[in-house]
């Protein structure tokens, strides 16, 4: 018995197997194809923002001089033809001077827009006086473990270069913000890719890389990517309104402690939304209009994503009995936990 289930098995895996073309045999087209709205950003801080006491003439102790920060590297891509760029927030922020290199060598000043913190998406804008070539989203939803993944982007300031892997792992939290629910590459991404667009092999956008496991400073292997799924509607609301718009509910939550799916309630903030519709601590939120919650960073994501001033009607579990209630969810403040 034991050797037929080994020859049953046997084969449907074979003719799996047949069917794998394995890895590209080159990857030139695709890379011809995309190169062009690929770009590299170069940003300065505020030239006097270190201040060095350095030896003065013998005898008159120490004097100061001003000198001007280190640039620092990232990556984008082009979303419109008039020059607007998607990057990491963390690669622009705080810049005095950004620089904006497209794949032919040009370079352009480049200015911020936009940007979501909470998301670690910024759009930084170039005027190229001519149409610009425009990457293509593609559904994150769709691409699976073990999909081949092309990346791209500026590592260590030394241009535009590509590098080829494959989709690690789905909905990543590492630990990094509210929202993580990251892909995970083993594609080479090292400093400098922060920003950058991954592509499938149709040379859609399927993510932006974002950041890197490394003790050693460079690629160890695990790097990751805002799925393109999450990004795109971030990219519309920044390019429609300036900032993201989310629904919030007004508690601190944490996963359920057992098997059980929802999310349990651990704080409640006063005059909140929930507060206002009676939720309490130790409250288990199991759906969001009947909708299961998969755990609390699930249940931030869903309400995140939500309109603020919607109603939605909560599943809330107790012992065994499940009650539902109406909750008018309310606009997120800055700054503030979910």
């Amino acid at each position: 018995m034991g050797a037929f289930f080994a020859t049953a098995m046997a084969a449907p895996v074979h003719a799996q197997l047949g069917r794998f073309g394995g890895a590209p045999a080159s990857l030139a087209p695709l890379v011809r194809a995309v190169a062009p709205v690929v770009v590299g950003i170069a940003v300065t801080e505020t030239p006097g923002a270190v201040t060095t006491e350095v030896p003065a003439a013998p005898g008159k102790g120490l004097s100061s001089r001003t000198e001007p920060v280190s640039e620092a590297a990232g990556s984008g891509f082009i979303v419109s033809r008039d020059g607007l760029i998607v990057t990491n927030d963390h690669v622009v922020k705080g810049a005095a001077r950004i620089t904006v290199t497209l794949d032919d060598g040009e370079s352009f000043p480049g200015r911020m827009v936009a940007a979501d913190d909470l998301t670690d998406i910024a759009l930084v804008k170039i005027d190229a006086h001519r149409p610009l070539p425009v990457a293509h989203w593609g559904r994150s939803a769709a691409v699976e473990v073990g999909d081949w993944a092309l990346v791209a982007g500026n590592p260590f300031a030394l241009g535009n270069s590509f590098t080829l892997g494959i989709i690690s792992a789905e909905g990543r939290d590492i630990g990094d913000g509210p929202f993580d629910h990251f892909l995970q590459l083993d594609a080479p991404i090292n400093p400098g890719n922060s920003g950058g667009p991954d592509f499938d092999m149709q040379g859609q956008v399927i993510g932006i890389s974002s950041a890197i496991v490394s003790p050693s400073g460079g690629s160890v292997g695990i790097g990751f990517a805002i799925p393109s799924d999450s990004a795109r509607p971030i990219v519309a609301a920044l390019i429609a309104h300036g900032d993201v718009s989310r629904g919030w509910l007004g508690v601190s939550v944490e996963d359920v402690p057992s098997s059980r799916a929802g999310a349990e309630i651990v704080g409640v903030e006063p005059g909140g939304p929930a507060d206002r519709a009676g939720l309490e601590r130790g409250d288990m939120v199991v759906s969001v209009d009947g909708h299961p919650v998969s755990g609390a960073a699930g249940l931030t994501r869903v309400i995140a994503s939500i309109a603020p001033w919607t109603k939605v009607v909560l599943g809330i579990q107790d012992k065994e009995h499940i009650s539902y209630l109406p909750v008018v969810i309310d606009r997120r403040p800055v700054q503030l936990g979910e």
